[in-house]
């Protein structure tokens, strides 16, 4: 009776028999009948691998995925991983994790990018080694399996090469006169295994469809501490603007205050078209210095310093200067300019034009921005880019790399072209990839996650606006142990010029000590704006804006006013530097404490080395207290182990026994920062 072969066409058509019956055509196999895996939901994989994954040199990339075969056979994974565009990739050994769950792991030792995928076989020699142990252990008779091991490795070594080739070649020397129970001995041995596990056959390999790319970042990209400086404030005369010298001297400041990043506000000319007066005020007067946001003036424009503060040359000054006090220059990257830009007048067709000839301004309906215009980046009514904007562009920010600069916070981003992002981000660092691009995007939360997805190293976040327990807990768990923490890093900002938050405004001091710990604890990389040390809050009434703001007038701060939390920022800067487990973003973990005013969390080293729990008052008006769990389990002790605890602030240190403990906290002294270790 002729055979019938079964195919997942639902077309095969049907033949006749030599005896008469009608039997189905055969038709062609799939391409892929030589798979016997399923490899699925990988991690980390950002949108079925459309957008690359994120770390920072020296971390362990560990990838995850399910993975079946048909039948009761042993399986093997391996992780292939290497630099982008070189040529011989590199083999880390995955192991089964639970549930068909398998996880491999590789050392990112390189500030680039990576590319890795995941293969799948049969291993037949160690079907063959699990199935014969059994045998063995049942006092079956085993000749033959023994047989048919030896020709496993026969096969094996005439196809390995160098230590291996050696090893099963003296191997078959060596069982060669040994009787079947011998023979069994030296085959099912550990160090046969290992061997055929490397050189043995790999029946049904499968490889990953999707190469997935990772993005490897300077460890700065996960780890600092940001100082926002309006550069014409830090001098001592109210009716002019800092110079450069004067901002220079401000440096051993910043730095003494604990932070790793000094971070500038657009430093180019601005224009005074539409300048705008103190307060944000539609006319200026004469000696009223607009908006540093306002770029572009007779002097220049995007590549050009305000010659009110110095020269191209006294800049470079400046960044070496911060070098020498360990501090990291960023600049301020706003795509939009003044009405004086001389853009404007060179490329026209950069910008939208009304139908009575004028300009279009800025806006947001019915907010006016009277003061700058934006740049349209692709063509009117369609989508061609205009290419000469977008290499522009790109080409102001090597310029600023250039002149020592790596690190670009980006005004607006999401009001901008998605794919310029993409696309000149990735090409400025493929030049240089230790750039970090902070997006500035307080908008729709999918696209600030889409901004991170396409590249961005840093995002802003809602931060500014959690101040509750729930909300807080929430969004944490959200970005650090949910999708989003394989490819967004927030930059937790206490305040920024634009954003004078109302608990700032109404807490007082109590809400600033509490806030910038929250920042710098609960996210591995945070910011404060100048004048956070000295608790200032001040609002226009009614608004989350600054009274007064540098945004449009000079200012002169006292550095040293009185209720300033200068000391506080200085230890909580330290207390980040000296705890490892600080600089770390996804390793945070919520714990039970029973007041809906009291936060507890904690930070600890993957070995346990540094363990950090915090304890945070939300209510800048009262005292609270509260019982809380003091998190034995996760050192690995049991309920009623001891533990050190020092506290970070005061350098006190006590002893506490049991899971069960009770804490009341200041709101003078809103926070307490510990370091636990076990006795």
């Amino acid at each position: 009776m002729a055979d019938t072969v079964q195919t997942t066409s639902a077309k095969a058509s049907r033949t006749r028999t030599a005896g008469g019956r009608t039997r189905r055509k055969q038709a062609d196999l799939p391409a892929n009948s030589g798979e016997r895996f399923l490899i699925t939901d990988v991690t980390p994989e950002v949108d079925a691998g459309r957008y690359p994954a994120k770390r920072v040199v020296g971390d362990w990339l560990e990838v995850f995925a399910d993975i079946v075969c048909d039948g009761h056979v042993q399986m093997a994974a391996q992780l292939r991983y290497r630099e982008v565009g070189a040529a011989d990739w590199q083999i880390a050994p995955m192991q089964f994790w639970d549930n068909d769950r398998w996880t491999g792991r590789c050392h990112l030792t390189r500030n680039t990018r990576y590319e890795y995928t995941i293969d799948a076989w049969v291993d037949e020699f160690a079907t063959w080694r699990r199935d014969t142990l059994k045998k063995l252990a049942a006092g079956q008779d085993v000749a033959v399996d023994v047989a048919e091991g030896m020709a496993m490795v026969e096969a094996a070594g005439a196809t390995a090469e160098g230590a291996d080739r050696l090893a099963l070649s003296d191997l078959q020397g060596r069982v060669a006169p040994l009787d079947v129970a011998g023979r069994a001995e030296a085959l099912l041995g550990d160090a046969t295994a290992e061997v055929m596990g490397r050189a043995g056959a790999r029946l049904g390999l499968t490889s990953y469809w999707r190469t997935l790319e990772v993005v490897v970042d300077a460890p700065q990209a996960r780890f600092a501490a940001w100082y926002e400086m309006f550069w014409r404030s830090q001098g001592t005369d109210p009716d002019r603007g800092a110079t450069i010298d004067e901002c220079i001297d401000r440096l051993g400041y910043i730095r003494d205050l604990g932070f790793d990043v000094v971070y500038l506000v657009p430093i180019h000319p601005i224009g005074r078209t539409n300048r705008k007066g103190k307060n944000n005020t539609l006319r200026a007067g004469p000696d009223d210095p607009g908006s540093p946001y306002a770029i572009g003036s007779e002097d220049g424009g995007h590549t050009a310093v305000n010659p009110e503060w110095g020269t191209l040359a006294d800049f470079r000054r400046f960044v070496r200067a911060a070098a020498d006090h360990g501090l990291a220059v960023a600049l301020d990257f706003a795509i939009q300019c003044s009405p004086d830009h001389p853009w404007i007048k060179q490329h026209k067709d950069w910008f939208r034009w009304r139908p009575d000839g004028s300009i279009k301004f800025a806006e947001n309906p019915p907010k006016k921005y009277e003061d700058i215009v934006n740049v349209e980046f692709y063509h009117p009514h369609g989508d061609e880019p205009i290419e000469p904007l977008w290499r522009e562009l790109r080409d102001v920010v090597l310029f600023w790399v250039e002149q020592g600069v790596k690190i670009f916070r980006v005004d607006n981003p999401h009001t901008k072209s998605l794919s310029f992002w993409q696309w000149m981000i990735r090409d400025v660092q493929d030049k240089h990839p230790d750039t970090i691009f902070l997006s500035e995007a307080f908008t729709r939360p999918k696209l600030m996650k889409g901004l991170a997805k396409i590249g961005f190293t840093q995002s802003y976040s809602y931060f500014t606006w959690r101040t509750g327990k729930a909300e807080l807990t929430d969004y944490l768990v959200e970005l650090t142990q949910g999708p989003a923490r394989d490819y967004m890093r927030a930059n937790f900002f206490t305040n920024t010029p634009d954003i004078n938050p109302v608990i700032l405004q109404i807490g007082g001091r109590p809400a600033f000590l509490q806030r910038i710990v929250l920042a710098a604890t609960l996210s591995s990389v945070y910011g404060i704006y100048n004048g956070y040390e000295l608790c200032e809050g001040t609002p226009v009434p009614g608004k989350e804006e600054y009274l007064n703001s540098e945004k449009y007038q000079y200012k002169v701060w006292d550095w040293d006013r009185p209720g300033n939390i200068k000391d506080w920022v200085r230890r909580l800067n330290q207390i980040r530097r000296e705890n490892p487990a600080l600089h770390a973003y996804d390793n945070l973990k919520f714990f039970n404490i029973w007041n809906d005013n009291l936060l507890l969390y904690g930070k600890m080293t993957e070995n346990r080395s540094n363990n950090i729990l915090v304890a945070v008052n939300l209510d800048p008006f009262s005292a609270h207290e509260a019982s809380f769990e003091l998190p034995l389990w996760e050192l690995g002790l049991p309920d009623w182990a001891s533990v050190e605890m020092e506290d970070l602030f005061s350098g006190n240190k006590f002893t506490w026994t049991g899971k069960q403990q009770h804490v009341w906290i200041d709101n003078k002294q809103p926070a307490f920062v510990w370091r636990m270790t076990p006795l």
